[in-house]
């Protein structure tokens, strides 16, 4: 029997590497799309931006698997099926990116960095003082595969971890706090804020001067959900007045970030291009060749979106 073919689609930068990764899996054919593709017997999809007329074109589709952990913006295409399931990508390439990034960026924050960058590059020696781990106060903003993984890191390095989800979660050594009743009482006083939120229209514009206010002053913002949690406006006026010391922002509102976009000049922002984290090819792959077999074993998928919360 032939493998199930699944169509590459929507992140054209990526197929090599899929194409590559593909060719050592025998219990998956990946066809990468182009316009002139045979779809025919086509039952699987995986996807990051929408192409406008594929999923009409495959009337056989059993699932579509989305590239990276956010699918807002699969969600938000009105040709998505309804009763077609959308599976959002937990690899574990991805949760180990992501996790080493938000450890890199509160370290950097935890230390401030850049005031040794700065030293070093005007011939300054300059030694300053920093807490111990266990002194810094560091809140997560989304408990999800992400968010539980970092926080577990953050733990091992020492930093007391609180975190903040719609629904309460029960993690080992993390504070827990939920809804929006609770918000204020998990910013307050928090040293290193992290997000890892989905974007809903309940979290858009949650990194906003009205939040930044409740946390401890000199905070710093690392945000790693999307580029719609942070108000633009609101992030230097923060800075310059000394309410938050720095931020490091790998999403933007605008991607790629626009070119005099005042973020690239402000020497308390650290910029990435959006690649905290990316799924790993092969892993990757293996996941969703697991989900397959699930569908082919009349199980259910797992990792889901819910297209009611959003995420």
């Amino acid at each position: 029997m032939s493998p199930p073919k699944l169509l590459f689609a929507g992140a054209d930068e990526y197929q090599a590497m899929f194409v590559e990764a593909a060719a050592s899996l025998p219990d998956i054919d990946l066809v990468p799309y182009r316009p002139d593709v045979d779809l025919t017997g086509i039952e699987y999809l995986l996807m990051w931006r929408p192409v406008p007329g594929l999923p009409a074109a495959l009337p056989k589709l059993k699932a579509v698997f989305c590239f990276g952990a956010g699918v807002e913006r699969l969600l938000a295409n009105p040709e998505l099926p309804s009763h077609v399931p959308l599976v959002r990508m937990v690899e574990p390439g991805l949760t180990q990116g992501m996790t080493e990034y938000v450890l890199w960026q509160t370290l950097r924050h935890h230390r401030r960095i850049w005031e040794l960058e700065e030293a070093q590059a005007e011939g300054r020696w300059a030694p300053h003082w920093y807490p111990a781990a266990w002194e810094r106060q560091v809140g997560i903003l989304g408990l999800g595969t992400l968010g539980q993984a970092a926080a577990a890191q953050l733990l091992e390095y020492g930093f007391p971890v609180r975190g903040w989800s719609r629904n309460r979660k029960e993690l080992a050594g993390v504070k827990s706090f939920a809804g929006d009743g609770e918000l204020p009482d998990f910013l307050r006083d928090l040293e290193i804020l992290i997000c890892l939120l989905p974007l809903t229209p309940e979290t858009s514009g949650i990194l906003n001067a009205v939040n930044f206010a409740r946390l401890a002053l000199g905070a710093s913002l690392i945000n790693v959900g999307r580029g719609g949690h942070l108000v633009e406006a609101d992030l230097i006026p923060a800075i310059d007045s000394g309410q938050l010391q720095a931020a490091s922002l790998d999403v933007f509102a605008q991607e790629p970030l626009p070119p005099g976009h005042p973020f690239w000049a402000h020497p308390r922002i650290f910029v990435t291009p959006h690649n905290a984290s990316d799924t790993n090819p092969a892993s990757g792959l293996r996941e969703i060749c697991r989900q397959i077999r699930r569908v082919e074993g009349g199980l259910p998928l797992e990792h889901v979106a819910d297209r009611g919360r959003g995420y």
